[in-house]
């Protein structure tokens, strides 16, 4: 089940909703974790299972992990199998072919397993789980000695299947105890009818833009027709994702959770390095913190640096799927990142601010390609139509037909991937007095209401009307 589907807008939601404000305080969490568990299960119920024994293997690991807190040897010992344990669920059920398959081209073997669909979400609730036990070994979180609120926080359906990815401690106290207002509750519908529309009426679109490109022979691209698609398939991602982390944090918020930010316009960057504290925020903490700084950091020296940085990248590429295209996707960013840092972006930020941006988004697009792509030979055909290097035509008829029917789609996703409309609410913010202010408040507690009403009118009207309705995350 997806949050942009009909049956849970209006039939698991305010179910669930009635039900948890109906319920006294000290079953709030009870609900919400069956709320949970059928949602996980609502797609394929044999892998509730599953969850359970994550639930039950982190649970078990940080008692231990705290009770021998004194003994360094059992408690390192514990938290090893925890993180084996961990990693041993995600790599059989993620990984476990792409293994196979490679073991069988280098060696012409000819090993079969049973191929499993992959358990959505299982990339994001592994990583929690991680970090919780982690945080524990280090001191940096109290054990969950309650059950149900650890499975609680591995198992939250609004941030389980994408995220963002919520580290233990910082929500372990609203798991206990969280402030429920109507004012929260109003931010959480506005947040989620927001990053709803994000995903239904922007990311579809240019979901099936690209998907036309993508399936196109590179033979029969034009120049402007490539460019066209590797566009298409940057603002999908980029609303697809960040619409769904609004939606988990709208959601959040009806329930009471405060979880962290994880997109912050990241097409605004000027660097790489920039684009990536903006882009998958909780994604690049996690191996920043859990990976990076472990290994090293920048802590010993430039070469081991270097190796660090390209490890953390080719692994980040690796979590998104089992790909040789998804690690070189990984790696492409970490040797950007790894230039940047030996002396690139001091040039950088000497050039003119509108070529620093060209710069980010020519390399962060070339990057999609390798993401979007199924294999090299396609991704490396399409770079060389991009640049023209095949003698490739500059613009064909199917360049002029999306032109055409598209073009206000392409203009307002590059609007609303900038922070037009923040930069707008502070401007006037900053420069109307305060009487000017007290006046438009009054129509703005009017209008705003009537604003989110029609844009979740025409999303329903759109969901009715299309059976498109993908989500790029749902594989990962």
């Amino acid at each position: 089940m997806v949050f942009s589907n009909l049956v849970f807008l209006f039939g698991f939601l305010p179910m669930v909703l009635f039900c948890y404000y109906m319920m006294r305080i000290e079953l709030k969490n009870y609900i919400l974790l069956i709320a949970s568990l059928v949602f996980y299960a609502w797609g394929e119920p044999k892998y509730i299972f599953l969850m359970i024994v994550s639930i039950l293997i982190n649970y078990v690991f940080g008692l231990l992990i705290d009770t021998n807190r004194t003994k360094l040897i059992r408690k390192k010992t514990f938290l090893i199998c925890a993180i084996i344990s961990n990693l041993l669920i995600l790599g059989f059920f993620k990984y476990a072919q792409f293994l196979v398959d490679n073991i069988n081209q280098l060696f012409n073997l000819h090993i079969t397993i049973e191929e499993f669909p992959l358990p959505i979400g299982i990339s994001f609730f592994t990583f929690q789980a991680l970090s919780y036990i982690i945080d524990v070994y280090r001191h940096d979180t109290k054990v969950q000695r309650n059950l149900t609120s650890l499975a609680l926080y591995i198992a939250l359906f609004p941030q389980l299947i994408a995220g963002p990815i919520v580290r233990y401690n910082s929500i372990n106290e609203q798991l206990e105890k969280r402030q429920i207002t109507l004012d929260k509750f109003t931010d959480g519908i506005q947040r989620f009818i927001i990053g709803l529309s994000k995903k239904v009426l922007l990311a579809n679109a240019f979901g099936e833009i690209a998907d036309t490109v993508f399936a196109t022979n590179t033979t029969e691209l034009s120049v402007a027709t490539a460019w066209i698609g590797v566009l298409a398939y940057s603002l999908q991602i980029y609303f697809d994702f960040s619409g769904y982390s609004d939606m988990a944090i709208g959601l959040g918020k009806m329930f009471g959770f405060d979880f962290p930010e994880n997109f912050n316009y990241p097409y605004i960057a000027r660097s790489v390095s920039e684009f990536w504290r903006r882009w998958h925020i909780s994604l690049s903490t996690w191996f920043r913190d859990y990976v990076y700084i472990p290994l090293g950091g920048n802590r010993k020296g430039a070469v081991r640096t270097i190796v660090n940085l390209l490890i953390v990248w080719t692994l980040t590429g690796f979590w998104h799927g089992a790909s040789w295209t998804f690690m070189a996707w990984g790696f492409y960013f970490g040797l950007l990142i790894v230039v940047e840092r030996l002396g690139f972006s001091k040039v950088l930020a000497k050039a003119y601010r509108p070529l620093q941006h060209i710069y980010l988004l020519l390399v962060v697009m070339i990057g999609w390609v390798f993401f979007r792509a199924d294999n090299f030979a396609y991704s490396f055909d399409y770079i060389q139509v991009l640049f023209g290097l095949g003698g490739d035509q500059l613009m064909n008829g199917t360049t002029i037909i999306f032109l055409n029917d598209y073009w206000i789609i392409f203009v307002l996703g590059i609007i609303f991937s900038m922070p037009i409309a923040k930069y707008l609410k502070v401007s006037l913010s900053s420069t109307l007095s305060e009487t000017n202010k007290n006046r438009i408040r009054p129509i703005y507690s009017i209008v705003m209401p009537f604003v989110y009403m029609s844009l979740l009118g025409i999303v329903m009207i759109s969901l009715v009307n299309s059976t498109y309705n993908p989500f790029i995350y749902f594989r990962f």
